[in-house]
């Protein structure tokens, strides 16, 4: 694995359930070539784990804190952490 690769996990707070901010990710996502996942949870946040190349996951954080444009983003909590290459694709995933 490329040294350069990181993982991303954050979660993000404000209004961000029922507003398309999954989709919102994961085309960002998928658009970055980052793999991993985004999820519901929950107490209301939406949750993010993300891998790939650092400069293209921090286009992504940058996304993260502005939102989709019928949310409201009020604070992303991340974590930048060792990428483990678990990961083929950038899916949505069931609400835990």
């Amino acid at each position: 694995m490329n040294e350069n690769q990181m993982r991303l996990h954050a979660v993000v707070e404000g209004r961000v359930q029922g507003v398309g901010f999954r989709y919102f990710t994961q085309e960002r996502a998928v658009f970055l070539g980052l793999t991993g996942w985004v999820r519901n949870r929950w107490d209301g946040t939406v949750e993010v784990v993300a891998e790939g190349p650092q400069a293209d996951i921090e286009i992504l954080l940058k996304a993260l804190q502005r939102g989709p444009r019928a949310g409201t983003t009020q604070n992303v909590k991340f974590d930048w952490l060792e990428a483990t290459g678990e990961f083929s694709s950038f899916r949505i995933r069931q609400t835990e």
